[in-house]
Order: structure tokens, then C-alpha cells, then sequence
């Protein structure tokens, strides 16, 4: 199991402290806006939360002097390397032994100890690396995330095509916007893996790497993370490169892979992820459970598949394991995705279903707002949540602005005539509010539910889940949403 460098202590514990792990690996740093982060510290205390630990191995990364952290157990790879025997016996696994043990995000709790097999999430990964991006022996595949992402272990199982993967350690805008995109160049990458939100940053910064860069290695572009949304398709297109796959991807550390995404054979439209993936029967059930096409609704897979996860760790009878995905559906697994199936055979993802808005009893996911959001150039990023008020449920929309943009009447009346024109009257929030941060997890992702909880009054159960926790200060107490 692995969780980033950049975790607070809390965090580790609340992960490895439910799986107590024998043998911990760690980094002494890392790099971040071009410092080198010292990791050994925090490994002291770390030692100290899990006792289960007797040996910490520790990587001397950023190759500064070699420092280990003052604990009794701590090694230095190189020992330890140097202490093994020159040949080593590789013991057979079952299809279903587990291999992996990933963490849910941690927002409403504790994370959930998700056990994957050995066979199944291979052959899943291979089947979404080689059919659906056309990954090859050879080729150049980079993908911008931290090891306490799933992405890190898909990225990873690209070895078993024989793919090249090329790493990046830091803030991908560092020092400027186009850093990756110069990482592409320079690597001659031919699978170039990053967020929507950070396509949208570089179209915000009006960044045109087709103008800038050589991408002639180039051939996929995937997104995942959060919904891309149509003016972002067109964005890559327009201003990357016009004959690369646009593969916007949704699945989920659940399955450690996707349940929708991209095939090289078939058409992109903007907006929209391209097809249900190969061997997962996806449908999209409305609340009385029948299929529905053109209609919001959850995302089910209705057949089993090889990728599904063993068990949860400490959930002898698997009652857990149940509620999280067979309790709204008998035998139909439920995800907890809110989107629409075209008349394409594509799919639009409208948000988390847990994170849905309900303004007069009525469903809206939260991407149809993002969406028409992003398109107004002063508006860097959002958030939307619902808020109890008056006997009903009102939109509130929290905006992150340019430097030096403020938010006026004119741009809140902008905003909101987008909205309505281009989604609904239904979508138009009931307040515009500016805030300095948007609270996200680690890896990147914007928490609706934790700012929803902190509007409420309600304390965020895990806050260690998330890479800015002091962003939530910046909605307690609010004047704009007591009337």
C-alpha cells in the first residue's frame, strides 16, 4: 500500500495505522516549488503511531547529504539493497490474492481499506491500457500524480505492456504554467495523463503548446480527476494538437480502474467520455432502478468483473464492503457517480451523487454548473454546494477569481445569466460568494461535501484528507449565507 510523501502524519496513521504494515519504504524528502521537503522528521513520529513497523527503509532521494530519521529501525536503501541475496525465489499467486490495498478519500471518515487482487486489476489495467488508449511496447506514457492517487498504480502497471513511464515530482505549473508540457517535449511522451483542472489552468493562461511546443510524439491526451468540460475538449483540440485521442476517464479507486472512458476507434465528442469500457456492463439506473438514456441518473455496473476488489480490510463479514455498493440495488454494483448516457453511447458526469443538489426537490449534478462557470475567464475555479435554508435547499456557489478581479454585480449578473442561459433557471444559484481557496483532497480533488458540513455547522470528520485543510476556515461563519 503506499500514500505520498506529502501526507501529515495524522493522515499516514489514519491509513497504515488500520493495515499495520511490517516493512515501511519511504523517501527522506521531495521536491515542491523547487525546495527540497524534508521527509525525516515527520518519519520520526510516524514510527512512533505504528508500532507495528520493525523496519523503515529510507530512500536518500533528493541526493543531499544522506540523512536518516533518528529511529532504531530506520536503514537506508542502499543497506539494505546490499543485505540481500543475489537470487531470489518468486512465490505463484492466485488470480484473487490480493495485491493492493488502497484508500478511499477519507472526507466522512476514516478511509476505507480497499483489498484488489493480483490478476484481476492486471488484466483490467491491461485491457484499458491496451485497448482502450492503445498504449504499445515502447511507448513514452506519463501520467501527473502522487502514489497516494490510484493513478500511480495504473501508471505503474503500464510496465506489464513494456511502456516507458516517465515521473514528475513537484507542482506541475512550477516554475512556469507550461512545465509539463515541456516535460512532453523533452521526453518525446506519446501518452500524456494529467487532471481536467489542469487543462483548464492552462486554458485559463491562454497556453497554446501547438504554437509552442513539438508534440509529434504525441497521440493520447486522458483527463480524469473531475468532469472536462466541452470548451476544454475543444481547447486541446484547437490548441494542443488536432489528431491526438481525447480520453476524459471516470472510475475510481474502488475498482483501482475505469469503468467509462476513451477507445481509439471511436469518435470524440466535446463534453462527453466515450464509451463504456470493454468487459464492464454500465448503465445508468434512475431512482426506480430502470436503465435510462438521456436522463441524470446513477451509475451502475449490473455484471460482475475481474477488477472488483477482494474485500474491505477489518470487514470480516463483509457488511461494509455490501453497504458501500450493493445497498441501493440488490446485485447491481452502484458507484456513486451522477451523469447522463447519450444518444452517442457516450456519457456527460454531472458530479458525485452523494454531492447532488436538490433546490426544490429537484436533481442537479454539480458539473452542470461547473461547467458554464469555467467558460467566464475571471473565474479561475468553483465550488457548489446546497444549503438548507427556509424550509428547502438553495444554491450557493463559491468562485476563486484572477488576481485583481473582484467580485462585482456585473460579474455575479455575468455568472448567473451564463448559468441560466446555458443550463436552466434551476441552476442559478442563489448566491455568489468569492473566496481566496477551494479545499481539495491530495489528490486534487474539490471536497463538496466537506464545505457542505462546514456551512451546516457540522464538523468535517477527516480533515487530514485534505492537501489545504485551512481552506474550510474561509467558509465558517459566512454574513452572505445567513439571509
Amino acid at each position: 500500500s503506499s500514500c505520498s510523501p506529502d501526507f501529515g502524519v495524522s493522515g499516514v496513521e489514519d491509513r497504515f495505522g488500520q493495515i499495520e504494515p511490517k516493512i515501511l519504504f519511504a523517501a527522506d524528502s521531495y521536491f515542491y516549488n523547487g525546495k527540497v521537503i524534508d521527509c525525516c522528521k515527520p518519519l520520526k513520529e510516524i514510527s512512533e503511531r505504528l508500532p507495528s513497523v520493525e523496519k523503515i527503509i529510507v530512500w536518500n532521494y533528493a541526493h543531499t547529504t544522506p540523512e536518516l530519521p533518528d529511529v532504531e529501525t530506520a536503514i537506508s536503501l542502499d543497506s539494505f539493497i546490499k543485505g540481500q541475496p543475489s537470487e531470489f525465489t518468486c512465490v505463484p499467486m492466485g488470480f484473487r490474492d490480493p495485491w493492493y490495498i488502497m484508500f478511499s478519500s477519507g472526507t466522512t471518515g476514516k478511509p476505507k481499506c480497499i483489498v484488489h487482487s493480483t490478476g484481476g486489476l492486471l488484466l483490467l489495467h491491461m485491457k484499458e491500457h491496451q485497448l482502450q488508449v492503445d498504449l504499445h511496447v515502447g511507448d513514452r506514457f506519463f501520467y501527473f500524480t502522487t502514489c497516494g492517487w490510484m493513478m500511480w498504480n495504473w501508471l505503474v502497471s503500464g510496465l506489464a505492456t513494456e511502456a516507458c513511464l516517465i515521473l514528475y515530482d513537484g507542482n506541475p505549473m512550477y516554475p512556469q504554467a507550461d512545465r509539463l508540457l515541456d516535460l512532453a517535449q523533452q521526453e518525446s511522451v506519446t501518452h500524456f495523463g494529467t487532471s481536467a483542472k489542469f487543462i483548464d489552468a492552462c486554458s485559463k493562461k491562454d497556453l497554446s503548446p501547438k504554437n509552442t511546443h513539438n508534440l509529434s510524439s504525441l497521440r493520447v491526451v486522458m483527463s480524469t480527476g473531475s468532469p472536462l468540460s466541452e470548451d476544454n475538449f475543444r481547447y486541446v483540440y484547437s490548441d494542443w494538437k488536432s489528431d491526438v485521442q481525447l480520453a476524459s476517464i471516470s472510475g475510481g479507486t474502488d475498482i483501482c480502474g475505469v469503468f467509462i472512458g476513451g477507445a481509439p476507434t471511436l469518435p470524440v465528442y466535446a463534453g462527453e467520455i466515450q464509451c463504456a469500457h470493454l468487459g464492464m456492463d454500465v448503465h445508468v439506473f434512475n431512482d426506480q432502478g430502470t436503465p435510462v438514456i438521456g436522463e441524470a441518473g446513477e451509475l451502475v455496473c449490473c455484471s460482475p468483473h475481474p477488477a472488483m476488489p477482494v474485500k474491505f480490510w477489518n470487514d470480516p463479514d463483509g457488511k461494509r464492503y455490501h453497504e458501500a455498493y450493493f445497498s441501493t440495488y440488490e446485485n447491481v454494483w452502484r458507484h456513486g457517480d451522477y451523469l447522463i448516457q447519450t444518444e452517442n453511447g457516450g456519457f456527460v458526469v454531472e458530479g458525485r451523487s452523494d454531492a447532488t443538489l436538490n433546490p426544490g426537490g429537484v436533481r442537479i449534478g454539480t458539473a452542470e454548473i461547473y461547467r458554464q462557470v469555467e467558460t467566464i475567464p475571471d473565474v479561475l475555479e468553483a465550488l457548489v454546494v446546497g444549503q438548507n435554508f427556509d424550509d428547502d435547499v438553495r444554491i450557493i456557489l463559491f468562485v476563486r477569481l484572477k488576481e485583481g478581479v473582484s467580485l462585482t454585480d456585473t460579474l455575479i449578473t455575468n455568472i448567473k445569466t451564463n448559468i441560466r442561459k446555458n443550463a436552466s433557471p434551476r441552476h442559478v444559484p442563489a448566491k455568489v460568494i468569492a473566496v481566496q481557496d477551494i479545499p481539495r483532497t491530495k489528490s486534487g480533488k474539490i471536497v463538496e461535501l466537506a464545505v457542505r458540513d462546514i456551512i451546516h455547522g457540522k464538523p468535517v470528520k477527516n480533515i487530514t484528507a485534505l492537501a489545504n485543510p485551512e481552506a474550510l476556515e474561509l467558509y465558517k461563519d459566512l454574513s452572505e449565507l445567513q439571509s
